[in-house]
């Protein structure tokens, strides 16, 4: 069987699944997060090693400054519940982006969870904060620059936020939309694509195993012929 060993989600519909249940975005956000542990369960139960979700984009601080500070809370309060099952279920945490913007309060919580996980074996769960690819490559170039070392594939993918990381083999987006937001543009040169239509809190277990198994049929053959 063809299994992955990463697969990056783009978590998208938690406003519009909240203004439907309850014509708050907000809410959608919430629920949005007890998907995100479900779905968390199941890349452990196949034996999935990275898992990369997009939570929050260079794009996203255009959002209203009421929706940008519930998100900032949420994850706080994410990081603070939740940093014992991550110790526990052997769970490694890594933030990917530029947490600089970020309350103070949040990014100690952040780095601490970082430390506090960081010999953890079991799954690599990569956060995507204040990320954005092409702001992600231009950095990686500018650091190659400044060392003076050739400018080719492998110093780019070294210096990128995930280095040590392997490309991912799967990348699903939810909410029926069908475009890549600025997410993993590098990485993601042979991913294969899912567009689900199903908004966030609406995707399950079921639907990503679908995926998984989908996947394990395809031959990958990265530009030659087999």
């Amino acid at each position: 069987m063809n299994s992955p060993k990463h697969v990056a989600i783009i978590m998208d519909g938690n406003g519009r699944w909240g203004i439907k249940k309850r014509n708050s975005r907000n809410y959608g956000h919430a629920i949005g997060v007890k998907t995100v542990e479900s779905i968390i369960t199941e890349a452990i139960s196949n034996n999935i090693k990275y898992l990369t979700l997009y939570t929050f984009s260079t794009e996203n601080w255009k959002r209203p400054k009421k929706e940008i500070n519930y998100l900032i809370k949420l994850l706080e309060e994410y990081i603070i519940n939740e940093i014992k099952n991550l110790i526990q279920k052997k769970i490694k945490l890594k933030i990917l982006g530029n947490i600089n913007k970020f309350p103070k309060s949040l990014k100690l919580k952040l780095r601490d969870a970082e430390r506090l996980t960081k010999s953890n074996k079991k799954i690599q769960l990569n956060v995507a904060l204040n990320y954005g690819s092409k702001e992600e490559i231009i950095k990686s170039v500018k650091k190659i620059y400044k060392l003076s070392i050739p400018i080719n594939e492998r110093n780019i993918s070294k210096n990128l936020y995930t280095k040590n990381i392997p490309d991912p083999e799967i990348l699903i987006r939810t909410g029926n939309r069908k475009r890549l937001s600025n997410f993993l543009l590098w990485q993601s040169s042979y991913t294969e694509i899912y567009f689900e239509k199903k908004l966030w809190p609406d995707f399950t277990k079921k639907d990503f195993r679908k995926i998984i198994l989908n996947f394990s049929k395809i031959r990958r053959n990265f530009g030659g012929i087999k």
